[in-house]
C-alpha cells in the first residue's frame, strides 16, 4: 500500500523533519479551469484600501461562475488560512456579484499564482502546548454592520485549527 501522499486533494509529503500537507495541483487546476494561470502574481490577497459592498450601481456577472469560484477557493483553505478571510468576505456576494466582487476574487487567485507551494508544515518532536489567537472588528461590514471574527489555533509551532466568519447580529 505505502506511505500516503495524496488524499482528497491534498498532497502529503511525509520525511524525517515532518509532514507538508498542500494543495499544489488543486490550486494550478483551479488557476487553468478560470483562465488564470497567465496572469500576474500579486503579493496580498486583497488589498488594504479594498471594501467591498453591495455595489448596486455595478456591472452584473455570471451567478454560476462566481459561486464555482468561491467554492473552489473554500476548498482550497483546507491547506491555505492565508486566504480564508479575503474568500469569507467575497463569499458575502454570492447572491448578486457584481464586477468589483469578481475583480476581488480574481486577485485572490493572481495571489494564489506566486504562493502556489505555500502549505501547512508538522514538524516532528513539537511540544504540545495548544495557544489560540483570535481578532475581529466593529460593525465593519458595510453591507449589514456585522462584525467578522476570525480564530487560529496551535499546537505546538503547528497550525491544526482556523476560521473567519460573520456575527449573526448587528452591531450598534
Amino acid at each position: 500500500m505505502g506511505e500516503l501522499n495524496f488524499f482528497l486533494g491534498l498532497q502529503i509529503k511525509q520525511g524525517k523533519e515532518g509532514t507538508f500537507v498542500s494543495q499544489t495541483k488543486y490550486c494550478k487546476e483551479l488557476l487553468k479551469r478560470f483562465g488564470m494561470d497567465n496572469a500576474k502574481a500579486m503579493d496580498t490577497p486583497m488589498s488594504t484600501t479594498c471594501y467591498l459592498d453591495k455595489d448596486e450601481q455595478g456591472k452584473s456577472i455570471d451567478v454560476k461562475k462566481y459561486r464555482g469560484m468561491i467554492r473552489s477557493l473554500l476548498y482550497l483553505t483546507a491547506s491555505r488560512p492565508d486566504i480564508m478571510f479575503s474568500v469569507c468576505m467575497c463569499a458575502r456576494y454570492q447572491a448578486n456579484p457584481k464586477e468589483s466582487h469578481l475583480n476581488a476574487v480574481k486577485r485572490i487567485m493572481k495571489y494564489l499564482i506566486g504562493t502556489l507551494n505555500v502549505g501547512l508544515w508538522y514538524p516532528k518532536g513539537s511540544t504540545c502546548d495548544l495557544i489560540g489567537y483570535s481578532d475581529s472588528d466593529f460593525a465593519d461590514c458595510k453591507l449589514d454592520r456585522k462584525s467578522t471574527s476570525s480564530t487560529c489555533h496551535l499546537l505546538g509551532n503547528s497550525l491544526v485549527s482556523w476560521y473567519t466568519r460573520s456575527h449573526g447580529f448587528c452591531s450598534n
